[in-house]
């Protein structure tokens, strides 16, 4: 096995724990609540005792943003799910791209200049994921604001075309789809016409 499959597969493993652990949290708690188990008995108490650590900063951001601190546990299974998905996308990323350097490294120019424009557009379409995310949760900072400074140039002539849609904004989705299904496969194609060209 090559040492990128063994990392991938120890970080696989690690987010299964946590996700059977945060499975775990959040069905003793809905027992709990169904009272389908007593809350003093010796399970649930197990439960709360080693998930204390780990909801009671859940809970506080919970009432600190009028939510209910009962729902902590399934929020700590969304987040473990979400967080998990995020680590094994990152991880595939950066095998993918230290393979691609290696590939590289005996290549032309041509081919550094096509893996340049597609790492261009990846980050431009992670930028627009970030923008959407950031906008639906509140979320503000030096990478959102990286985000928006990269997506601006084509979000804001789209929102002078299209039509509102009241509190619903689909530029980001068009843009996407701008960027992903015409552009991207547009611009590769030239830079390999190019490449390729005698």
């Amino acid at each position: 096995m090559s040492a990128a499959a063994a990392v991938y597969l120890a970080a696989r493993s690690i987010i299964v724990a946590t996700l059977a652990y945060a499975l775990v949290v959040a069905g003793t708690h809905w027992a709990v609540r169904r009272r389908s188990l007593n809350a003093f008995g010796g399970w649930p108490r197990f439960v709360r005792r080693i998930s204390d650590p780990v909801l009671q900063p859940v809970e506080r951001r919970l009432l600190r943003s009028g939510g209910n601190p009962q729902d902590a546990p399934l929020w700590l299974l969304g987040l473990v799910v979400l967080a998990g998905l995020l680590v094994l996308w990152a991880i595939g990323w950066l095998l993918q791209a230290l393979a691609t350097l290696t590939v590289l490294g005996h290549s032309g120019p041509g081919a550094w200049i096509y893996t340049l424009a597609r790492v261009a557009f990846t980050v431009l379409e992670v930028a627009l994921i970030v923008r959407v995310i950031a906008s639906w949760v509140g979320w503000s900072g030096r990478i959102v604001r990286l985000a928006y400074s990269l997506t601006d140039w084509l979000i804001r002539p789209l929102r002078r075309v299209l039509p509102s849609f009241g509190p619903f904004d689909f530029s980001p989705m068009v843009a996407w789809l701008l960027l992903s299904w015409i552009l991207e496969p547009v611009v590769l194609r030239l830079i390999a016409g190019l490449i390729t060209t005698p």
